[in-house]
């Protein structure tokens, strides 16, 4: 018998009752939902996250994390899921059993089959959450748009095509 105290009530609550694995995020008391990406998608992302995990390894400077990972940002009821996540090792405290809790150091976000979400909803809400790196790549062109934070605001970098540089490792990679 279900009572009406078990119906859920935010968004937050339904998320909280998806299975394990659950390619879903909330964003302002909003729950997305999106298919699998495509493969091209997944390509890039595998190559990138190879890449950039023995360069942080190698270099003992924190660890990477890739999609389906939840972030819960600053604000509780928001929870993404980004392609790659970079947490400094001074940052690691934010690495929890259940996902990350705080600001990540780095984002990569490979555009999928709304990349609005991830050029408008997500920019704000990193900006907003102060990433201090944001990064986003178009999987048919390479074209990678790279956002540094300053002074609370997103500051377009040069635009590359096929050349991903952050900032916060000091590293670039050829896609």
């Amino acid at each position: 018998m279900k009572y009406i105290s078990d119906i859920p009530r935010t968004a937050m609550e339904v998320f909280n009752m998806l299975p394990e694995g659950t390619c879903c995020e909330v964003i302002d008391n909003t729950l997305y939902m999106s298919p699998s990406p495509s493969t091209e998608h997944q390509k890039i992302l595998l190559k990138i996250a190879t890449l950039l995990n023995l360069f942080v390894e190698a270099n003992n400077l924190g660890e990477i994390f890739i999609a389906p990972c939840d972030v819960y940002l600053t604000d509780a009821n928001d929870v993404i899921q980004p392609d790659i996540v970079f947490i400094n090792k001074t940052n690691s405290q934010i690495i929890q059993k259940k996902g990350i809790y705080g600001t990540p150091d780095l984002i990569i976000e490979i555009l999928s089959s709304n990349p609005e979400y991830d050029t408008k909803k997500k920019f704000e809400l990193y900006q907003g959450n102060l990433v201090p790196e944001y990064i986003i790549i178009n999987p048919d062109n390479k074209e990678v748009l790279h956002y540094i934070l300053t002074d609370g605001k997103y500051t377009m970098q040069p635009t590359k095509t096929g050349v991903l540089e952050s900032k916060v490792l000091a590293t670039q990679i050829t896609l």
